[in-house]
């Protein structure tokens, strides 16, 4: 067992790193370099607990780097941290987003705020990621709201304002069924056990209690993550969230909020209720494959780059619900791995339309056509990344879409053949995307637009190694995601299920 103090460091480094940028603010540059210095730390430490984490740890849940402090007794408040194969990985991804987010989206416009807002985001992001009390996590779940929302008003778009304040009230207003979830639970436990309030998540995990109130449980915690995550039909926010965004911010949103609803949904609604898990499942199912299909038909139709990648984002976070209720060990090892993946691949997609829309002041497919020539670069980029997201074997899509729908058809064999076509959609509405924005012959500005400079080509290396690597050689990655999934999988699952 590793010291915690590792997963304290980071959540402590980008706050530090947001009030001394606040505090640079009168030196040009300082807070950027300040911010770019405190998450290249972040990075560092990322990497660091990668290869401490011990993925056999003894004990419920196979978690490593635990510490439980109790603040208030009364009033069940505990910081409480540990890391497991599920969540070692989207804190691996908020490391890397952060980072990349910084170099490929600066925005000078008030910079001390902006990159400031974005650790503060970071931290909390951190924290919800790493929190092993409910509670706990629900404080910074919720609080990820503010950064995100003033991130999105103060650099946003035309219509930033209402993109954000659709969001605000969307996931606040969802969160509502998570407190009163995660509040029933702690004082139920408590009226059975007697002795102190406490919110733990190994403590609520044998909390009593009926049928019927274990799916409404589920139902309330399965909406506030839904919304965050986006799965449909609880998206309706994103498309306009991510297109009016700044280029961090959508990074931030898709790459990495949406996980920490996907995050959630597989720690706390599947992990707490698996009684209800099997009535509900059906309708999770269901829901998870119409956002496949759903999702892929809006990608054909969308009219600018940002929101296609909203709407093919739907179809992956389809992709993703499908393996983490299918209560198959194979499926939801996979669905943590396009957790991972789809951020990365994200990632990608917006720094690309970042940086064409800073040379063309538009992200309108309309407005580009023909980039291939002109910016051969970027067209390749965009192609791994493309291709990636496809799940061309040999590319990181392939080894998670695969082993969710090989695991789903195992035990729910329909839903698997009806996901199992967003693969061929997915070929459809991203080829096509490729071809409206880079084939074609060039006319106007865009004969003329440069191609990725020195450092734009800098930060998109880690993206394309990342995008292969991840197809080549994913067994780092899955030795340690399998054992945290065993252990999620034997306490949910019943017999039968486990393949």
């Amino acid at each position: 067992m590793h010291s915690s103090l590792w997963l304290s460091a980071l959540l402590v480094v980008p706050l530090l790193g947001s009030i001394v940028a606040l505090l640079a603010r009168g030196k040009t540059g300082l807070s950027y370099a300040v911010a770019v210095v405190s998450a290249s730390i972040e990075m560092a430490l990322g990497v660091v607990i990668f290869f401490l984490y011990n993925s056999h740890v003894k004990g419920a849940q196979t978690f490593d780097f635990a510490t439980r402090h109790v603040l208030s007794a009364p009033f069940g408040l505990a910081y409480d941290v540990a890391l497991d194969g599920i969540s070692l990985f989207m804190v691996e991804l908020t490391a890397i987003v952060v980072l990349l987010a910084l170099l490929g989206g600066r925005d000078k416009r008030r910079e001390p705020s902006f990159v400031a807002w974005l650790l503060i985001l970071t931290s909390l992001t951190m924290g919800s990621f790493v929190a092993h009390d409910l509670l706990e996590f629900f404080v910074f779940f919720e609080l990820t709201l503010v950064p995100c929302y003033f991130i999105i008003t103060g650099w946003g778009g035309k219509e930033a304002n209402k993109a954000a304040l659709k969001f605000f009230i969307y996931t606040f207003s969802a969160s509502a069924f998570l407190l009163i979830g995660i509040l029933y639970l702690g004082f139920a436990h408590q009226h059975q056990v007697g002795g102190s309030l406490t919110f733990a998540y190994g403590v609520l995990a044998s909390t009593a209690m009926t049928h019927a109130t274990a799916i409404w449980l589920f139902t309330g915690f399965a909406i506030a993550f839904g919304v965050k995550a986006p799965i449909w039909p609880l998206h309706t926010w994103s498309p306009l969230t991510y297109a009016e965004a700044p280029t961090a911010g959508s990074i931030e949103l898709s790459a990495l909020l949406a996980k920490l609803g996907s995050y959630g949904l597989l720690r706390f609604a599947v992990g707490l209720f698996p009684l209800a898990l099997a009535d509900v499942r059906p309708v999770m199912l269901t829901l998870a494959v119409i956002g496949i299909l759903w999702g892929s038909i809006l990608a054909c139709t969308a009219k600018d780059l940002k929101r296609f990648v909203a709407y093919s984002s739907l179809a992956q976070m389809g992709f993703i619900t499908l393996g983490v209720v299918s209560g198959s060990k194979i499926a939801t090892v996979g669905a943590v791995l396009l957790m991972f993946n789809h951020g990365i691949l994200t990632i990608g997609f917006f720094l690309i339309i970042g940086f064409l829309e800073q040379r063309r002041a538009s992200y309108q497919i309309a407005d580009l056509q023909g980039l291939q020539g002109p910016a051969p670069v970027l067209a390749g980029v965009f192609t791994i990344v493309m291709l990636g997201s496809i799940g061309l074997p040999g590319l990181s899509g392939f080894v998670s879409e695969y082993l969710i729908l090989i695991g789903t058809f195992a035990v729910h064999a329909w839903w698997g053949v009806v996901g199992a076509t967003g693969v061929l959609a997915a070929a459809v509405y991203l080829l096509w995307a490729y071809q409206r924005v880079f084939q074609g012959r060039a006319v106007g500005a865009n004969a003329t637009i440069p191609d990725a400079t020195t450092k734009e080509r800098w930060v998109l290396v880690p993206i394309v190694v990342l995008i292969v690597a991840l197809g080549v050689f994913p067994r780092p990655v899955l030795d340690r995601i399998s054992p945290s999934v065993q252990q999620l999988i034997e306490h949910v699952a019943p017999a039968g299920l486990n393949k």
